[in-house]
């Protein structure tokens, strides 16, 4: 399952899944960028099936849990690549505390909420993988992310508790401080678009 899967990492990560043989559940909200990325991948010869959620919609993604897990029995892997980013330095934020609660909503709650709801069925079979992009930002304490940062922050000290918690039942974690990656999401902040360091989507996945 690949949240954020209808463009940049979470496309290409599909895509490469599928040419591998995996079956990609890619979950997005926009259904026709879905259906483009999933008939990218049948042309391609693989398996993708996709579900249109807003993930920080808790009815929604416990639907999408139930969904996946009634037809799947269980999943594999886990990936929570649904983000969002807002660059602004705190002084311009005094009075867009809003800012931090959408960014928390996405990056944090609603990775949490479907983690959680997947996470039964993987402890039932000993088995399965959450893997959560995180931010090279976590690392280097970049300015004007600290909605960003902070809440990416969080789902890493989730992902390390939870790693500890349930190593002895076979389900691990994996965090990946992705690097700045030319992806949909940056695009609004054109001083990236002369940085020559910034990988591309295949490179991430």
């Amino acid at each position: 399952v690949i949240s954020g899967g209808s463009s940049g990492i979470g496309e290409a990560a599909a895509i490469r899944i599928a040419d591998a043989g995996g079956k990609a559940l890619i979950v997005a909200r926009d259904e026709e960028k879905l259906a483009e990325v999933r008939r990218t991948i049948t042309d391609r010869g693989g398996y993708a099936k996709t579900y249109s959620c807003d993930i920080t919609d808790y009815a929604a993604n416990d639907k999408l849990a139930r969904d996946i897990l009634k037809e799947f029995g269980a999943v594999d892997i886990l990936i929570n690549n649904a983000g969002r980013s807002i660059r602004r330095s705190i002084n311009l934020s005094y009075d867009r505390f809003h800012d931090f609660e959408r960014t928390i909503q996405l990056n944090y709650f609603a990775c949490v909420r479907l983690t959680m709801n997947l996470l039964p069925a993987m402890t039932a079979r000993k088995s399965g993988h959450i893997v959560n992009i995180s931010s090279i930002g976590v690392l280097t304490n970049a300015p004007r992310f600290s909605a960003y940062v902070s809440s990416k922050a969080a789902l890493e000290s989730f992902a390390r508790c939870a790693a500890a918690e349930f190593h002895d039942e076979g389900v691990h974690f994996t965090i990946i401080n992705m690097p700045l990656v030319r992806t949909p999401m940056i695009a609004p902040t054109r001083i990236y678009d002369e940085m020559p360091t910034i990988i591309t989507p295949d490179e991430a996945a």
